[in-house]
């Protein structure tokens, strides 16, 4: 579970650990990683935490040593951490470019590399958490729609590769969801923060884990979730 920190793979992690399921839980903030951990262990299996940087190899060795290290294999793997950074085409710093890259898709490419072999094994489902950005693109963050577009790419590409082996890939696609992370897109974007429009990482979550949930002969390849629409006053 890469973001196990963050709105939508925390609450992923709740709900599987809900179920008893074994965790591996990866994230950048070593405490609230722990935190999340100890908040899980009641009702999972095993639980393991690596805190480390996913751009970086030994985060990813971790991560995939920690995993195989798990009874049973890999049957999930969630990708739900990411960056955000805004700001005109013309003026925005080219750096921003490489960092959206190397945190919303170099390193879920190589993380899913890395698992494959166990995946391939258990007939896993790997899912990327996108977003609309990742569907069309708006002014203002042509570098951040850019990296969310490659990151579809990505994985429609591993599906194509890895579907004959039993290996189903989902892309994720939520509209505008409530975390620290809507609050920066919101403040860069020079938006107000309205909690109460925007979606529930939960019902996300919820999404999620119900396509994990579909027999292997079915597959879910791409789920679209937006903020219903407000009554009018």
């Amino acid at each position: 579970m890469a973001g196990a920190t963050g709105a939508i793979g925390g609450a992923v992690a709740r709900l599987l650990a809900a179920e008893g399921a074994s965790l591996v839980l990866l994230g950048r903030d070593d405490a609230r990683l722990r935190a999340t951990a100890a908040e899980l262990a009641a009702g999972a299996g095993e639980i393991r935490t690596v805190a480390g940087d996913l751009t970086e190899a030994a985060a990813i060795e971790a991560a995939e040593a920690e995993t195989e290290s798990l009874s049973g294999g890999v049957d999930l793997l969630v990708h739900a951490a990411g960056a955000f950074r805004a700001g005109p085409f013309e003026t925005a710093p080219a750096r921003d470019l490489h960092y959206l890259f190397a945190v919303n898709v170099h390193a879920p490419y190589l993380l899913t590399r890395r698992l494959l072999p166990g995946l391939r094994r258990c007939r896993g489902l790997v899912v990327f958490v996108n977003s609309t950005a990742g569907l069309s693109a708006a002014a203002g963050s042509a570098a951040y729609a850019v990296s969310k577009h490659a990151l579809r790419a990505l994985a429609d590409a591993l599906r194509a590769e890895v579907n004959a082996d039993g290996v189903r890939v989902l892309s994720v696609y939520p509209g505008r969801t409530r975390s620290r992370m809507q609050e920066e897109v919101c403040r860069s974007l020079g938006q107000r923060y309205d909690a109460e429009r925007f979606l529930d990482p939960g019902d996300v979550a919820a999404a999620i884990v119900e396509a994990a949930a579909l027999p292997p002969a079915a597959e879910m390849v791409d789920l679209r979730l937006r903020p219903a629409a407000k009554p009018r006053l």
